[in-house]
């Protein structure tokens, strides 16, 4: 599939913006958040311009953007409907709780209410989000049951990382959301890694024969036209297997191993040098993200292209 920058941002930026209004929430509802305004109030406008922003940047990807509304009406049948009212409506909640914070210097009683209902909504937008991908079957490498996990693990570090960073700036004293930062890396890791175990051990169960309906081996004589169309640019595009595996390393690294090392470090340390590596950290994981994301769609193979010559899907 042709990697549209538009969403690789998206299910970047909104991964790390849920993944920080689930643990404010949660933080919230075990008592432990500190009594501190700017911490509280910039963690939680942080996570909202990440959310922000990544929703903007998805309306980029839409043929006329200013229709976008429209997409949440067929939310009974739709995952990217369902995703929208979702994320629409987790608004709700998480500027409750900010008021909260802001006014009352609270995150207790019925703020504490307002923060689950917030961690709620962004675990089910980040759902939506997976499935939007996980329910297309004409992608095996997506219709599968690693990509709900993967999606879930990725926004949950990314957030307890940005999370840490921004309590080593505040001067806030929360070891419980330092470890929770390194605690998440690994099993995201391990995540990440099975589903490219998976996808490199398996395939489409759909073949050039079944595709076609016709029984025996099926060989492509001729392709169905000779001209560059929608379906080759989008759904033909191709990574070659060294660069795949030269940017999965390199995602890897970035997302997952150099945060890891940088928070193990930052434990241990004070002060400036603590938040550099915990700003660190989280800005190496937001890039791994992103390249992460790069080839989740650039290493999705469609069914179609079986039309096209393609050995298999």
């Amino acid at each position: 599939m042709h990697p549209a920058l538009s969403v690789i941002i998206f299910t970047t930026a909104t991964g790390a913006g849920y993944g920080m209004l689930f643990w404010l929430g949660m933080f919230a509802v075990a008592n432990g958040l500190p009594p501190d305004r700017f911490f509280g109030l910039a963690s939680l406008l942080l996570s909202l311009a990440f959310i922000s922003a990544g929703l903007l940047s998805s309306t980029l990807h839409l043929g006329h953007p200013e229709r976008a509304w429209r997409a949440i009406s067929q939310w009974r049948s739709s995952w990217l409907s369902r995703e929208g009212l979702a994320a629409l409506l987790t608004y709700i909640p998480a500027l409750l709780f900010g008021a909260g914070m802001l006014l009352f210097r609270r995150t207790d009683g019925i703020w504490a209410v307002f923060g689950a209902l917030a961690a709620l909504g962004a675990t089910a937008t980040v759902v939506c989000s997976a499935y939007i991908y996980r329910s297309l079957k004409p992608i095996q490498r997506w219709a599968n049951g690693w990509v709900l996990p993967n999606y879930l693990a990725l926004s949950a570090m990314t957030g307890a990382l940005w999370l840490a960073a921004l309590a080593a700036f505040s001067g806030v004293q929360l070891p419980a959301l330092d470890w929770l930062g390194l605690a998440v890396i690994v099993p995201t890791a391990l995540l990440k890694l099975a589903y490219w175990n998976f996808i490199d051990h398996t395939g489409s169960a759909s073949t050039a024969a079944t595709a076609t309906g016709l029984a025996g081996p099926v060989n492509l004589l001729d392709p169905p036209h000779t001209a560059e169309n929608y379906l080759l640019k989008e759904m033909g595009f191709r990574i070659a297997r060294k660069h795949a595996r030269r940017l999965r390393r390199t995602a890897v690294a970035a997302a997952f191993v150099l945060p890891f090392l940088m928070m193990a470090v930052g434990l241990m340390a004070e002060g400036g040098t603590r938040f550099a590596l915990f700003s660190l950290s989280a800005l190496l994981a937001t890039f791994g993200v992103l390249i992460e994301r790069w080839l989740f769609f650039a290493e999705a193979k469609h069914t179609v292209m079986l039309y096209y010559g393609a050995a298999q899907a």
